[in-house]
């Protein structure tokens, strides 16, 4: 019978397994979105214990904590690391069946070799061998990009960033490409002016000209953009809980701007407002640069104000919205396809609602530029799971093209998520395989070998040009 993680983990039958150890498994990994420090690349950081590399940043880990009754002390607070390692050694055995168990103990094997089930019991055996392994410098940030065969990385950046990392990892010429994402969301704070004007001084200064106005910050963009696309950037990415279905003018978004720079915050509906302007402005700056552009969508942001107002964001509080996504994201698209400005574009939805929206309405903007050109992106955050896996590859199946999709990515803080690329691949094969050994699909080795490499990142690397 299978083991727990062993070699047919996730593949349920002998052309699954064929597929994922013969073709999956050796295929490089373009990790075309994601939130890693470009600081720690560029300064190859030497993690110092295993909750360094492990859970200092990484949210999944402290919902979970906290939803086992774990104090925050010993999540984000000021408790030891290796206080806060035990904590989460308790918590593990409570994560049965949620994703974070298995990705758990694939981090704990791929990068450490270490098979043992992490629980209180062994955890200190764990903390001892880790942190020696660590130690070594093996296990570097660039040496963990390197043994996990990652090829390309795109990290998420904000205009207003000089870019400083990035120049130093250009100039230390690591084996894998690490280049900028253009993320202007801090642009659109409008309800909140004491963090927009913060944010519109650093702006100013990185570019050396005022972009408190309304033609200041459009000036401000479009120069950072320019200096993105030197720094070998190929995509904005954008996160708005929903765009509004009504075509937002410049004279509007004026409005909206100056009053909140002026101090008077915008209320919800203008917010959402300004936020459609500011993706329809980047987008047509990015169709001019041929870059990607990607919208996550839907997420409620910081619904609990007292966590909010203590941790900050990204702390793990936020949750899936439901906000109605249609209307807004169809008028956006159609608005960008009339004026022929409509690029490459990639979609991500929060919420399994939206799932059928969001596989069919590509297909209603394709045209024949390029395979794929408008994608349904991976199964997203909460999503990101076997059985959000499996729903996004088959509904995409069922209403587009699954060879054309671009697939994963690890949308992590943390070095150590690379498995999650192992993860689906190993649900792709699985799905494939499947089929093919049931008779739904013809057992044409060819076909199947490319479609598996494509997915894994052929096609990845060939719509984002790495």
């Amino acid at each position: 019978p299978p083991r727990f993680c062993d070699d047919s983990f996730l593949l349920s039958c002998d052309r699954a397994a064929d597929l994922y150890h013969r073709v999956a498994s050796r295929q490089p990994i373009v990790d075309f979105h994601c939130h890693l420090s470009p600081r720690d690349i560029a300064e190859d950081r030497q993690f110092d214990t295993l909750h360094a590399a492990w859970l200092e940043g990484d949210h999944y880990k402290w919902r979970a904590l906290r939803a086992d009754g774990v104090p925050e002390d010993l999540v984000t607070g000021s408790a030891t690391p290796w206080e806060k390692f035990q904590a989460w050694a308790r918590t593990v055995p409570h994560t049965l069946r949620n994703p974070l168990f298995h990705w758990t103990h694939l981090e704990l094997r791929r990068h450490f070799g270490i098979e043992e089930l992490l629980e209180e019991s062994t955890a200190e055996a764990i903390w001892r061998e880790a942190n020696r392994q660590l130690a070594t410098g093996r296990l570097s940030a660039r040496g963990i990009l390197a043994l996990m065969k990652v090829e390309a990385v795109g990290t998420t950046d904000d205009p207003a960033d000089p870019l400083v990392w990035h120049d130093a990892i250009r100039r230390a010429g690591i084996a894998t490409r690490v280049v900028p994402t253009f993320r202007p969301d801090a642009a659109a704070k409008v309800g909140h002016p004491d963090r927009l004007t913060a944010w519109v001084r650093r702006l100013s200064e990185t570019v050396g000209a005022g972009a408190d106005t309304f033609t200041g910050l459009i000036a401000a963009l479009q120069r950072r953009h320019a200096d993105f696309a030197a720094a070998g950037c190929r995509a904005s990415d954008h996160g708005v809980e929903s765009l509004v279905d009504e075509e937002v003018t410049d004279q509007t978004a004026r409005r909206i701007w100056e009053r909140a720079i002026g101090g008077t915050p915008a209320d919800a509906a203008d917010a959402a407002r300004f936020a459609t302007w500011l993706v329809g402005l980047v987008a047509r700056l990015n169709s001019d640069a041929g870059w990607v552009t990607q919208l996550h969508l839907g997420p409620f942001r910081d619904p609990n104000p007292l966590l909010a107002a203590r941790l900050g964001g990204d702390a793990g509080c936020d949750t899936i919205g439901d906000a109605r996504q249609g209307p807004g994201l169809v008028r956006l698209l159609g608005t960008l396809a009339r004026d022929d400005r409509l690029g490459r574009t990639i979609l991500y939805n929060i919420n399994p609602a939206d799932n059928a929206l969001f596989s069919a309405l590509p297909g209603s903007f394709q045209d024949g530029a390029i395979p794929g050109k408008i994608q349904w992106g991976s199964a997203w955050w909460f999503l990101d799971q076997e059985r959000g896996m499996r729903e996004q590859m088959n509904m995409l199946s069922d209403f587009g093209l699954l060879s054309r999709f671009v697939g994963m990515v690890t949308d992590s803080r943390s070095f150590l998520s690379y498995p999650r690329h192992e993860y689906f691949r190993r649900i792709l094969c699985d799905l494939v395989g499947s089929d093919v050994e049931t008779g739904r699909l013809p057992d044409r080795g060819d076909w199947l070998d490319h479609l598996v490499m494509a997915v894994c990142c052929g096609n990845a690397r060939a719509y984002f040009r790495f």
